[in-house]
């Protein structure tokens, strides 16, 4: 999980004053444009936002669409995501294919790469299912499921010598290979895939993947991430 990142391609400047704007213009009479001088600073326009949208979960959360960001992220699993993707959380990805971006897998398969540099495996510790019960995931395991994934990137870059196209030779692959992918959020649906996903009881890495955007909330909006920290993170309280 150490390779795991997180990085902010672009982000809407001043969010919250951008927020303040469109809920400002849902009952001002003005052009609000026009009074662009006596808007609050951007401290103050979150904290007017927390006040009149969110505190009471009153659940006015359209202005922030407004607001959006941009994240590269790298060195996940396949699972994060395809767990990421699950629900209608309003986002727009762009991933890393294996249809074209499988020579990372053969320099693994020749020893030019480290292997976990391209297939994830858990790390050593105690884990638990679903239904609660406790397993230990040992170094002796974790090495042989090392060995079995080295076995599947030479197979792999073998049947791509032998001429297959790579997204019939990728089924060969173990499932948790890693991916790097690009992801916009407008606040309203960062907000609600946090809400989704930083729950206690989430996967461990998409979990992880909550951690490593937060600090970006937090910079980003953080009167808004202040309310939010206070009031529905971790706590699977899904957003309106």
């Amino acid at each position: 999980m150490d390779r795991f990142r997180v990085d902010r391609i672009a982000a809407t400047p001043q969010p919250q004053q951008c927020v303040y704007a469109a809920m400002h213009q849902d009952y001002s009479e003005s052009y609000v444009v026009a009074d662009r001088e006596s808007w609050p600073d951007e401290r103050s326009a979150g904290e007017i936002c927390v006040k009149r949208l969110l505190a009471g979960e009153r659940g006015h959360y359209g202005p922030l669409e407004h607001a959006q960001i941009v994240f590269n992220v790298g060195y996940f699993p396949h699972s994060v995501m395809q767990q990421a993707r699950t629900h209608r959380v309003g986002v727009s990805f762009d991933v890393q294919s294996m249809r074209y971006t499988g020579e990372r897998i053969c320099r693994a398969a020749r020893g030019e790469l480290d292997l976990e540099e391209v297939v994830y495996l858990r790390p050593v510790g105690d884990y638990n299912d679903r239904q609660g019960k406790r397993y230990r995931y040992s170094e002796s395991q974790r090495e042989s499921d090392l060995a079995f994934c080295r076995r599947s990137v030479e197979r792999y870059s073998q049947r791509l010598s032998e001429g297959f196209s790579e997204e019939h030779a990728r089924g060969l692959l173990p499932f948790d290979y890693r991916q790097h992918f690009v992801v916009s959020f407008t606040l309203r649906a960062l907000l609600h895939f946090m809400d989704l996903r930083a729950k206690r009881d989430a996967q461990l890495e998409i979990r992880c993947l909550c951690d490593l955007l937060w600090p970006h909330l937090q910079d980003w909006v953080p009167e808004i991430a202040a309310w939010y920290e206070e009031s529905r993170l971790h706590r699977a309280r899904l957003a309106p």
